[in-house]
């Protein structure tokens, strides 16, 4: 036989039982609110340092002679992963041509930086070494830094191939030197060996190097440069394509013979250009 329930005890019951029901609706969005919370803190991140550049694009580098009327800045943007571009050929060039002003300064330079900072391309800058004396190199040293500081670059280049002065390594030096104390805390030297060899041009104060090297310069890479100079970028063709752009460019890649990583995050991480540690 069942047991007669008491009409307190059933009582107890669904109070107790209707009460549970009560806290656990007030109880169960709270849960799921957490957990849709937790799932939103637990995503991937968007930030560059979880999305890196992909080393395996090529770094090019730019001046007027490239003009941006024909350059489709959104499609170069995908293909490469990072940009140097040229401020001056020489401040005094006194002789204004196609991609060049009469004071020395590059004129598609500010188009070409603004349109790659625009896409997060991070751009480098440099300057054609043209001066006659060490009182001109440092003033065109002066109007690089002027022209360029604005954008804050990742890095200043010195683009040295041609002896305009007896002493070479004096006059790259005064422009140097003259360049960090204006600010420039990322100084690099562009520069064949050759060149560097036959005019005694020392490289030791200098925090990068990129040397130009070029094989059978048919547009691909064919060989590692034969140096001993520890060097961080390499200039492997100047007859280059790429999408984005209908005609030749140079094409750079970064050393093999260092962490790829480390070399990108040195000549072209913003944050490591405010302090600057040489590690040459």
């Amino acid at each position: 036989m069942r047991k007669r329930l008491k009409p307190l005890v059933v009582l107890i019951f669904f109070v107790g039982f209707i009460s549970s029901l009560l806290i656990s609706r007030q109880f169960i969005p709270k849960v799921r609110q957490q957990e849709k919370r937790t799932e939103v803190e637990t995503l991937p991140s968007s930030s560059p340092e979880t999305n890196p550049a992909d080393l395996t694009k090529p770094i090019i580098d730019l001046s007027g002679w490239q003009l941006p009327s024909e350059i489709n800045y959104d499609q170069l943007s995908q293909n490469i992963s990072g940009a140097i571009i040229r401020i001056q050929s020489g401040s005094y060039t006194k002789k204004e041509n196609t991609a060049t002003y009469a004071n020395g300064l590059d004129k598609s330079y500010k188009t070409h930086i603004q349109e790659f900072q625009k896409r997060n391309v991070p751009v480098a800058v440099y300057a054609y070494v043209a001066a006659a004396n060490i009182k001109e190199m440092e003033k065109e040293a002066e109007s690089f830094y002027k022209a360029a500081s604005k954008y804050n670059p990742t890095y200043y280049w010195l683009d040295v191939e041609e002896k305009t002065m007896p002493d070479m390594n004096a006059g790259v030096e005064a422009f140097r030197a003259k360049l960090e104390s204006l600010g420039a805390k990322k100084i690099g030297l562009y520069i064949g060996t050759y060149f560097m060899e036959e005019h005694s041009i020392s490289t030791e104060k200098f925090s990068a190097i990129w040397i130009p090297t070029y094989g059978s310069d048919n547009g691909y890479y064919n060989a590692a440069p034969q140096t001993d100079i520890n060097y961080d970028l390499h200039q492997y063709t100047s007859q280059g394509s790429i999408s984005g752009f209908p005609h030749i460019v140079d094409l750079n890649q970064l050393s093999p013979l260092k962490d790829r990583s480390e070399t990108f995050a040195k000549l072209f991480g913003q944050e490591e250009s405010k302090n600057d540690k040489k590690t040459q």
